[in-house]
């Protein structure tokens, strides 16, 4: 399985906290430093971050991005953007009973105002951001499709859905006409929670060996979500949310110290290899310079098949 385009998977920064806990004159810096060295995809989302935005709405992100965007000519040529639409608040601290879904009006509206608050005309990439099954499916697909023909959307996918919804949402729009989504976006990393127990964050989905024989059988775009976790892999004061205590994630962290030791990088920058060799990309949120440039270079990493072996069989 490949990156976008037949290429090999981006490392993708997330751009979640920019405006609201990542002030604009930092969230610049580390633009600045992902495209000097050669990044390309930018991940947001209309409603971030509502949850940290005094306002209680989201385009405190998507703002940011215009803003660098308008500071820096040429640089809308040099980045691709994707966005989401489907949970940003109408009313103001009022989620999720005013997200605004996924109804056509609602799509349509959502890709409207993100295309304002980052000055373009276009984006690489659209996400419904999770599933709104208070909507027909048929219409989302439509409202989706309409906005790839003119070319609003480069290229549409589904973040946070069911295996089953997207092949469903995919049969939908060969039957409209329209084009299907054809990339994925779940929470995915080299620990896992224990099976069957819920992750504390709201509106999250695993990414399961369905999702990936999906994206393999139909060639798929896959990138994955809390990449590194917040940190944990790494940091003392970032334990892992307690889900993730099971003798398994005891085992894999022993490999990854080895491994890590082995090819000479961090354990993070493993990690985002790992996700890398198996042709998935990673989204990293980060909050300085150093940190992207460490994620950037988790590109030059090579693990070998023995690698992936020896962390498969410590999961």
């Amino acid at each position: 399985m490949v990156g976008m385009n037949g290429n090999r998977p981006p490392v993708v920064l997330g751009t979640m906290e920019f405006g609201t806990r990542v002030a604009p004159e930092r969230a610049f810096a580390i633009l600045d430093a992902f495209v000097a060295d050669g990044g390309v995809w930018l991940d947001t989302a209309n409603c971030y971050a509502f949850w940290n935005d005094p306002d209680g709405l989201g385009g405190a992100s998507e703002r940011v991005i215009g803003a660098w965007l308008a500071a820096r000519p040429g640089a809308r040529d040099r980045v691709r953007i994707a966005t989401k639409v489907r949970q940003n608040p109408l009313v103001p601290h009022v989620w999720p009973e005013s997200a605004e879904g996924l109804s056509a009006r609602a799509v349509h509206a959502g890709v409207e105002g993100s295309l304002r608050r980052m000055g373009v005309d276009h984006v690489d990439l659209l996400w419904a951001h999770t599933e709104d099954r208070g909507t027909p499916l048929e219409e989302t697909v439509g409202a989706f499709g309409e906005l790839a023909a003119k070319g609003t959307a480069l290229r549409i996918g589904a973040a946070n859905h069911a295996a089953w919804r997207v092949e469903r949402a995919r049969s939908l729009a060969r039957q409209q006409g329209v084009e299907p989504w054809s990339a994925l976006q779940l929470r995915h990393s080299l620990v896992q929670p224990r099976p069957l127990t819920p992750v504390a964050e709201g509106g999250h989905r695993m990414m399961t060996a369905e999702d990936l024989d999906l994206a393999r059988s139909e060639d798929l775009a896959v990138w994955a979500y809390s990449a590194l976790l917040w940190g944990s892999y790494v940091r003392a004061d970032k334990p892992f949310p307690q889900t993730y205590d099971h003798p398994g994630t005891t085992r894999v962290l022993a490999v990854l110290e080895d491994v890590a030791r082995e090819v000479s990088a961090t354990r993070n920058q493993v990690v985002l290899a790992w996700l890398l060799r198996q042709g998935i990309g990673p989204i990293v949120g980060v909050s300085r310079v150093e940190q992207i440039e460490e994620a950037l270079a988790a590109r030059r990493v090579r693990l070998t098949d023995e690698h992936l072996a020896r962390f498969a069989e410590a999961r």
